[in-house]
């Protein structure tokens, strides 16, 4: 009643096609029915028929053939890929698989014993199923599938594990999908894949992949006509054979010596230190130098146990790169005889950092000495030239001493110069800052640098016609520019071009280049370019060092380029040097631009130039000076022009003389560093009785050494060593008016 009630509803279209469906399946029972219960002597033929029947217009490639493989037909898919010349089944699969002939073997073994039978072979872009049938008579059913793999839907069939066929001579023929991403490309024999190890890759070792060198679990099996598979495990774990980690999976650098050096062993990670150039003779002191003594004799020492285990630092020879390494022996017991056992770390990075910080203590301690000695030397050329500027006030020109008088003070002059490329290395001199414009500093500074070039070096100058300011001291700058110019002229004795061009950089994110990383910002960049000798590499670090010159005796001081280096540091900018043997130098200078929002005005300072003039001043000083000769100068000057002085040698002996006699001073000028009681310390506690008298500090060190002091103490000002007698005079004077 349920199938009447349905077939009311359907219309007359779908019961016809329902109608031959149920013909076709009856029809196709009987013919089965009478295939299976027939026994007729031509069966192949029928089946043959059959199979042609159900099979010829399938896109799936079909072939039958007898129990050996003998082809009996092949439908129109299969014939794509056949010839008039394949006899066999075997023929076709060898075109459609690597090992078709074992293929078709291993097929018809599987289809007279089980009857039903299948594998999958990897194909390029997916897989090949191949499926195999017994017939009833004996005869083979063979289908051929392409199954192909996407990005999206990997087939389930497919291997997972890379792998590799390799024909008799190490040639790869093929490479499933799995070995194509991990080698990244198409690999052409087994040296592709393995290098010198591609003689014996049957267990773990090193391939190169897509991302490098990757340790990989090797299996291989043999195959038909001299064929292998080879299928490839990455894996980070050492291997472990018997128990024991292997030697050459070690992360560590391992490499075994004899007593006279010979590397007997080494493994993979040594190898790579070592830049692989380890061969059958090599000796351990044909890799490494440097011990101090002969590695030999070190090596005879830990082979007989009289060493010790401490480690020693060698340096790699090697053309490719400079390289540190750290070693040390272990002696090893092998029957009658002793070997070693010499691990290796890499130790190029601690070298450098070691290096670093020994170079950054030896300028520093340069850097204290020369303010030390800038400090006593000003105070010996304060009383020279002041001396003799008391001397130049009782002899004028026509004076038979006076040709003398001038010499001392001009020698005096120049030596204070030189205290102060002293103070400029260690970047302690004092900068008088104000906003500059190089392209009118340059200007005004090229007929200067004409001159001192000669006539066989040519100048040329080129400005970025935008360049912004900078804040420096125009006069330290361009000592610092006359410093590159001299040494690019010096460079060039044939004569040549020196090139110095400036322009505006927008640095959008950090420059890092010997070891010093610029902010990001915008910077004003100065470089100076000869055609000279160049400098030499090992020489190259060195350039800023005090006193290191390359020039002979006599023609230079070595303080030039170290006095450019400590101007640059202090402003605030950077200096580099690129420069190549037989091409030419070039220094670069690089500043932060002013961008208009800092306070552009100097630290207030003494007047720098004196007032030679004979005027009689008035009012009390106090001067407080340890170094007698300065005190004695700077007394007899003030008194020359009318001021009335109080002298202390020391800060106890000033609050000692200010609490005794409670004098009225209207200045006090104190020396900075004193034994005892500093200049700041003893004008603080002044202060408590003297709150409104003005400060004059004057020191042989730079005003940066005690300038937090000096912020903290009101109504002050510096005068640095050495300071003629009319500095003296004016900054005291200019003192006692303004306070």
């Amino acid at each position: 009643m349920a199938l009447l009630g349905a077939s009311l509803i359907l219309d007359d279209a779908m019961l016809q096609m329902i109608l031959i469906g149920t013909a076709v399946v009856i029809l196709l029972s009987l013919l089965v029915l009478r295939f299976r219960t027939a026994r007729i002597a031509d069966g192949s033929a029928v089946e043959i028929d059959l199979v042609k029947a159900l099979s010829d217009r399938e896109k799936t490639e079909q072939i039958l053939t007898d129990s050996s493989g003998t082809i009996l037909f092949v439908n129109a898919a299969a014939q794509a890929h056949s010839k008039a010349s394949d006899e066999f089944v075997a023929d076709f699969a060898k075109r459609r698989a690597v090992d078709g002939e074992g293929l078709v073997t291993r097929l018809l073994d599987v289809a007279a014993e089980v009857g039903h039978g299948q594998e999958t072979v990897p194909q390029r872009d997916g897989s090949l199923v191949v499926t195999v049938s017994r017939m009833p008579s004996g005869s083979v059913h063979w289908a051929f599938e392409i199954q192909h793999q996407t990005a999206e839907a990997p087939q389930s069939g497919a291997p997972r594990l890379p792998m590799l066929t390799v024909g008799r001579s190490g040639t790869i023929l093929f490479m499933n999908p799995a070995a194509r991403t991990l080698l990244g490309e198409r690999k052409k024999t087994l040296a592709d894949v393995f290098g010198d190890r591609s003689g014996s890759p049957n267990e773990a070792t090193m391939v190169m992949t897509a991302g490098g060198e990757q340790q990989c679990l090797v299996a291989e099996f043999e195959a038909t006509a001299g064929r292998r598979e080879i299928y490839l495990l990455p894996t980070e774990v050492p291997v472990v054979r018997e128990g024991a980690v292997l030697f050459d999976e070690l992360p560590v650098a391992l490499l075994k010596l004899d007593r006279e050096g010979k590397v007997l062993m080494a493994n993979r990670t040594a190898r790579g230190l070592l830049d692989d150039q380890l061969t059958e003779e090599t000796l351990l002191d044909d890799l490494l130098e440097g011990l101090g003594r002969s590695i030999v004799d070190w090596l005879a020492e830990a082979a007989s146990g009289r060493g010790g285990h401490h480690s020693e630092f060698l340096r790699l020879k090697s053309d490719k790169k400079e390289a540190f390494v750290q070693v040390s022996l272990n002696r090893v017991v092998e029957g009658d005889t002793s070997s070693l056992i010499a691990v290796l770390s890499d130790a190029t990075e601690l070298k450098s950092l070691e290096a670093q910080f020994v170079q950054s203590q030896k300028m520093q301690a340069i850097g204290q000495l020369a303010g030390g000695v800038a400090h006593d030397f000003n105070n010996l050329l304060t009383a020279i030239s002041g001396h003799c500027d008391l001397l130049l006030l009782r002899h004028d020109q026509g004076d038979p001493d006076f040709a003398d008088l001038i010499q001392i003070n001009q020698n005096a002059n120049r030596a204070a110069a030189l205290v102060g490329q002293l103070l400029a290395f260690s970047r302690k001199q004092n900068l008088r800052p104000e906003i500059v414009d190089l392209r009118n500093s340059l200007a005004d500074l090229t007929h200067l640098l004409n001159r001192l070039v000669g006539e066989k070096v040519t100048l040329s100058l080129s400005n970025d016609p935008v360049l912004p300011a900078i804040r420096a001291d125009k006069r330290q700058l361009e000592q610092v520019l006359m410093n590159l110019v001299v040494n690019a002229r010096d460079a060039m004795p044939n004569g040549g071009e020196i090139r110095v061009v400036t322009e505006g950089l927008d640095l959008v994110e950090p420059l890092e280049r010997d070891r010093v990383v610029v902010p990001v910002g915008k910077y004003v960049s100065i470089s100076v370019t000869d055609e000279g000798t160049g400098i030499a590499p090992d020489k190259l670090q060195k350039v800023f060092e005090p006193f290191f010159t390359t020039k002979k005796t006599g023609e230079g001081t070595g303080l030039g380029l170290s006095t450019a280096y400590g101007i640059v540091k202090q402003t605030g900018g950077y200096i580099f040097v690129d420069s190549e043997v037989g091409v030419g130098t070039r220094f670069s200078l690089m500043f932060p631009a002013y961008l208009g929002d800092e306070d552009a005005a100097p630290v207030e300072q003494a007047p720098a130039k004196a007032k030679e003039a004979s005027v009689s001043h008035s009012g009390v000083v106090m001067l407080v000076e340890d170094e007698a000769p300065v005190r004695s100068f700077a007394t007899r000057a003030l008194k020359m022009r009318g001021f009335t002085v109080l002298e202390a040698g020391s800060g106890e002996e000033a609050i000692e003389l200010l609490e005794t006699e409670r004098p009225n001073v209207d200045v006090f000028v104190t020396d900075v560093i004193m034994p005892g009681v500093d200049g700041p310390t003893w004008v603080r506690q002044a202060r408590e009785v003297y709150p409104d008298v003005p400060v004059i500090f004057v020191s042989g060190y730079a005003e940066d050494s005690f300038s937090d002091d000096q912020a903290r103490i009101t109504n002050s000002s510096f005068l640095p060593k050495p300071f003629s007698l009319g500095d003296l005079t004016e900054a005291v004077q200019s003192k006692i008016k303004t306070g």
